[in-house]
């Protein structure tokens, strides 16, 4: 699956292929260059793709050489992890540097970016979950609802930021990798932070009030806004979760400490 491009880009390899449901991956060297090759096998990889050789690098990791389904990226070597330091006292660290990376992805480019799927489209999901279960899920899509009839600051969006998607690439400092490709409101690229890294710590006492602080700073965000998008996106998350017959026992946690958290923002 990988050989054409080996030969056309010059690669070797350089470890086992990670096979998923959504791409194709195999560890390679371009010469001395550490590189990852990707196929993708799904429309939301291919648009993530594109939006990786629009943001030409900056905030994300480099493409260097693509072509249809497959990219070239440059490929993260630096031993640390966000997920480690947040699950080791250095939470909100990770996360102002998280912030820090996703202002990046949503800077004004000079160039238009590629056709991307919208955010209406993404949040489909969550409707049929929360008609049939009702509670938090029904909450979770009347927010939904009115974020996404009135968006603010619109912009091309990762759409799947999380500690493990923010890596060390040494020289060149904190980068994004697996973008999903979507348009929509930038408050929705800080949302999935929330359910991350781990049960554990996603779901800490007081965790999420404190998060939510520390994101609306980094960001610029308006705290309400934050966790209305906090409480939309967990929602959708756990009609993932149901709809591929697993527990949505965390993001039905996050969702119901986001909006236990929303009365105390007041009516601004």
């Amino acid at each position: 699956m990988f050989s054409a491009y080996l030969g056309r880009w010059g690669l070797a390899p350089d470890g086992e292929p990670i096979i998923t449901p959504s791409s194709r991956l195999l560890p390679v060297m371009q010469n001395s260059v550490a590189a990852m090759l990707k196929i993708a096998s799904v429309d939301e990889e291919k648009s993530g793709g594109a939006l990786l050789v629009w943001w030409n690098g900056d905030g994300a990791a480099r493409v260097l050489a693509h072509d249809g389904d497959a990219i070239l990226l440059e490929r993260a070597e630096g031993r640390r992890s966000l997920a480690e330091w947040a699950r080791n006292g250095r939470d909100d660290e990770a996360s102002d540097i998280i912030c820090g990376v996703v202002a990046r992805l949503h800077a004004p480019r000079t160039s238009p970016p590629p056709a991307l799927s919208s955010l209406p489209l993404w949040f489909q999901a969550l409707e049929p979950a929360a008609a049939k279960h009702g509670g938090i899920l029904g909450q979770a899509a009347a927010t939904s609802r009115e974020l996404l009839a009135a968006p603010r600051e619109v912009v091309p969006l990762h759409g799947d930021v999380h500690h493990g998607n923010v890596l060390d690439f040494g020289g060149r400092g904190w980068l994004a990798i697996d973008p999903k490709g979507l348009f929509g409101e930038r408050g929705y690229d800080y949302a999935n932070l929330f359910c991350n890294p781990d049960r554990g710590t996603a779901c800490a006492p007081d965790r999420l009030a404190r998060q939510a602080t520390v994101v609306a700073k980094a960001s610029g965000l308006e705290r309400k806004r934050l966790l209305q998008w906090v409480l939309a996106y967990a929602g959708l998350s756990a009609a993932w979760f149901i709809d591929d017959g697993e527990s949505p026992e965390l993001p039905l946690k996050v969702a119901a400490a986001a909006a236990a958290e929303l009365p105390k923002c007041g009516l601004t």
